[in-house]
């Protein structure tokens, strides 16, 4: 969609129609196609806008390479419940005495150990934990918290991921950053400064292991897991659909824990990794593509039959679909914010406030108010750098100090937590997807967490703000 004359205050309607129909019916994807309605009107494209958005936002390489992604996604999940690799991987976890605290700790680590990719951890976390946490009554809700808490925190702490790259690479040519070796060292530098990100990372070890008690809609949606048996709520829409959750494992072939599950999950991580050591980037959607193909090769090997294997290919990506529904529309609501220049406005109505001391714990907020109302960290790092970065070049003389590392950090910090809150963010999308948890439901019962978390970085920006030599 075209960009559009600069509208002030009307940019914020379309994502504020989102958010408050979410919240109101409970309902993501009608809120999100209602959100995308209403936003072509206030753009003065009338009823023709609405198709003409969709097919811009959506016939494009972006959501060609993520609907592929959730596709490969679907069919290996489904190929891990026909050959029962997951009920197999849950027999092999449970001999080793576990309780509830320890499969939320599993999940934990799980998610710091696979940091590599935003989109790959939330799911394979989800998908690989949620048998094992279905069994220890543990709700879809907090697992879905888990997922989504260690997937883009620890993207955005660790200086060789994609999320790291992308920060980084935007900020040289300002002040004495001269080149992409430059521009590493300012991130690695700023990471102390990102309070949000270690601490929501530190916030789910200490919820999962029991050191800090579940508190708001977070404890409720435990207490009905472990005392009535639902892991989730009723009227809940997961979205897995039972189609891919409920498949039932082959009883007539033999499996192999190994071959149907570790082989294929080493070959994701195998890929991506190897793909960040020599691509920069993760390539997620081509490691899912990768184990996807050779499970398949090791059914047809194994005995299923090629019409079993079609079958059941086909069935996961069904169950996958209520997920892709949903970044569809999300994909077309972030065009259209970008169109409207919702982010432009925000940042203008605050840039009057910005004072050198104020500068951190300001630009956290507004790049959180930012990515809250389009859903997106990495296009709301796109706006945010480009204006915060040389604003405190401007401040320290164009000298590198520690306001330059703390608004550095401020920035990649406040992505995350506006993402976290929001219920239009593609990677908690993906953490309810992983864990076969409903959005709405999980976006409820994170955001006390994160605003938890994003209190007491705000005190801490202000603190150091408060503290730093101009």
């Amino acid at each position: 969609m075209e960009a559009t004359d600069y509208l002030g205050p009307l940019s914020l309607v379309p994502a504020s129609v989102a958010i408050l129909l979410a919240f109101i019916t409970r309902n993501t994807i009608f809120s999100l196609a209602a959100a995308c309605f209403v936003g072509v009107l206030v753009a003065g494209e009338g009823l023709l806008g609405f198709p003409r958005l969709l097919v811009g936002a959506l016939g494009n390489e972006g959501f060609s390479w993520i609907l592929l992604l959730e596709f490969f996604i679907g069919m290996l999940i489904a190929f891990f419940q026909r050959t029962g690799a997951i009920r197999n991987f849950t027999g092999f976890i449970e001999r080793r005495e576990m309780t509830r605290i320890r499969v939320q700790l599993i999940a934990w680590l799980m998610g710091m150990f696979v940091y590599f990719s935003d989109y790959f951890s939330p799911l394979f976390v989800g998908s690989t934990m949620r048998s094992l946490s279905d069994r220890y009554r543990v709700s879809r809700e907090k697992l879905a918290y888990i997922c989504d808490s260690t997937s883009a925190p620890v993207s955005i702490l660790v200086p060789f991921t994609g999320w790291a790259v992308f920060v980084a690479g935007l900020t040289i040519g300002m002040g004495p950053i001269a080149d992409a070796s430059d521009a590493i060292m300012l991130f690695i530098y700023g990471i102390p400064f990102n309070f949000y990100a270690m601490l929501a990372v530190l916030m789910v070890g200490a919820i999962a292991g029991n050191l800090l008690p579940d508190f708001g809609p977070m404890r409720r949606a435990e207490i009905r897991a472990q005392e009535e048996g639902k892991l989730v709520a009723d009227g809940a829409q997961p979205l897995m659909s039972e189609d891919l959750t409920g498949i039932q494992p082959a009883q007539h072939v033999q499996t192999s824990l190994f071959w149907n599950f570790v082989f294929p999950v080493l070959l994701v991580i195998g890929c991506a990794l190897g793909a960040v050591i020599i691509t920069s980037s993760a390539k997620p959607m081509e490691a899912f593509m990768l184990a996807a193909f050779s499970s398949a090769i090791i059914m047809r090997l194994q005995g299923f039959s090629l019409n079993e294997i079609t079958d059941t290919a086909m069935t996961g990506i069904k169950g996958i679909m209520p997920a892709v529904i949903i970044l569809a529309f999300a994909y077309a609501l972030n065009d259209l914010s970008a169109a409207l220049n919702t982010a432009d406005y925000v940042v203008s109505i605050t840039q009057v406030w910005l004072t050198p001391q104020l500068l951190p714990v300001l630009v956290f907020l507004i790049t959180g108010a930012v990515a809250f109302s389009t859903g997106t960290s990495w296009g709301t790092y796109a706006i945010m750098v480009p204006i915060a970065i040389p604003l405190a070049f401007s401040f320290s003389g164009d000298q590198l100090s520690p306001l330059i590392y703390c608004t550095l950090a401020a920035v990649a910090g406040g992505g995350v937590f506006g993402d976290h809150c929001s219920p239009l963010s593609d990677t908690s999308i993906l953490a309810s997807t992983g864990a076969a948890s409903d959005h709405m439901d999980h976006i409820k019962t994170q955001f006390p967490y994160a605003a938890s978390v994003g209190l007491i970085s705000v005190i801490l920006y202000l603190l150091i703000g408060c503290g730093l030599q101009i």
